[in-house]
């Protein structure tokens, strides 16, 4: 079982991570903005389905990988270390996004479900990111890495849930924000940056005993 302080740390990172702009929330936005927040709790529910069936794959490809050697882990360990510094420089270079007001295209409810499942499934990045983000907080000595894996992907979903349901309600005021501050972006953006040194720092001293 994964500690609550663990538990609390990836769902406030995960938190920080949501609200940075990306595709996702930036299309949840302006969906939102444009058709209102049941349609943008529609398009939340599809991409945290995505999310779900992302999270099912990397559950199996984590506890193969620790549990079968060392060697595996290191690679994996070497692996997730670049990955997140090169998330990381990413997010420290971005600058503000453009953020328009919507594209005139109205979608159905559950068509707009339907895309967002499309659009965390085709994302492939995703299940990268977990590869690299997951191992670190796992303590194969207390058994059930499969378990550890749920309990912390359970902590990330809460977290952009809250997040992205806040984004449907809050649409048009934050869209507006937004669009006039590319401060609060930048500000935003170093924020994640730090988060992914952090990770990539603490899974390089991370051992599989």
């Amino acid at each position: 079982m994964v500690s609550p302080e663990v538990l609390m740390a990836i769902f406030t990172a995960s938190f920080i991570l949501a609200l940075v702009p990306g595709p996702d929330n930036i299309f949840l936005l302006t969906q939102s903005a444009l058709e209102g927040p049941v349609a943008g709790i529609s398009l939340t529910m599809g991409l945290l389905t995505g999310i779900i069936c992302h999270t099912a794959a990397v559950i199996f490809g984590v506890t193969v990988i620790i549990t079968s050697s060392a060697l595996a882990f290191t690679i994996l360990k070497i692996f997730g270390v670049c990955y997140l510094l090169y998330l990381a420089w990413g997010a420290f270079r971005a600058k503000g996004t453009k953020i328009s007001s919507g594209d005139g295209k109205q979608r159905g409810n559950l068509r707009l479900y339907r895309r967002g499942i499309i659009m965390n499934i085709s994302n492939p990045k995703i299940a990268v990111f977990f590869l690299a983000f997951f191992p670190q907080f796992i303590d194969p000595t207390t058994g059930h890495v499969a378990r550890q894996t749920v309990e912390l992907a359970a902590s990330f979903i809460a977290a952009f849930l809250i997040v992205f349901i806040a984004i449907a309600y809050l649409a048009g005021t934050l869209g507006e924000f937004l669009r006039n501050s590319d401060k609060a972006q930048t500000y935003l953006n170093r924020a994640a940056g730090a988060i992914f040194v952090g990770f990539a720092l603490k899974l390089a001293f991370t051992e599989n005993s």
